[in-house]
């Protein structure tokens, strides 16, 4: 069994496809995954699943997602080595400053090449910062202008429905939670 990460997209925002947690479960049981996580409410779903095409793993998610709360599913599929390899990798000083920054991890879907995305990116100088990884970018916004920050025209892009945003700090748990989960059952 491998273990995963399904981040879901447009989940629980603005009062639209609301999806309690409960039910997110256990529809991730009714397709046969094992030892089922959530966390917050923003639809990060760890899992264990059987060492497949992750492809097809992300289309049968999408599929059931789609049937049981109607609403056009997206995900990000990530495996635990590849989220920890997001971390690793993540730029030097990147999340050591919360107090003076906020640290935004953009993940892309399969088939999008952060490099090219990375030049439709917006930036304004001395206030927001983007770089690229393999599989994300990290973007960092001066908190004392978020107002000024140019994340928010990310929206505007034709490839904003192929990614989904979660805060550094998020990500760290995420991958704790991963962590925790394979030390207990490997």
């Amino acid at each position: 069994m491998i273990q995963y990460l399904a981040l879901l997209r447009g989940i629980n925002v603005g009062g639209k496809n609301i999806i309690r947690m409960p039910d997110l479960l256990d529809c991730f049981k009714s397709i046969g995954f094992e030892d089922i996580q959530t966390y917050i409410q923003s639809g990060n779903v760890i899992f264990k699943a059987p060492d497949y095409n992750k492809t097809k793993l992300t289309i049968q998610i999408e599929n059931a997602l789609t049937d049981r709360f109607r609403y056009d599913s997206k995900i990000v599929l990530l495996s635990q080595f590849q989220l920890e390899t997001v971390v690793r990798e993540a730029p030097a000083d990147f999340g050591t400053y919360p107090e003076k920054y906020k640290y935004d991890v953009i993940f892309l879907r399969d088939g999008l090449v952060p490099d090219e995305i990375l030049k439709s990116i917006k930036t304004k100088e001395g206030i927001d910062s983007a770089n690229a990884g393999n599989l994300t970018l990290y973007f960092t916004r001066l908190i004392s202008n978020l107002t000024q920050s140019k994340l928010k025209y990310i929206m505007t892009l034709p490839e904003y429905q192929n990614m989904t945003i979660r805060n550094w700090k998020t990500t760290n748990e995420l991958i704790g939670m991963m962590n925790t989960n394979y030390s207990k059952n490997p």
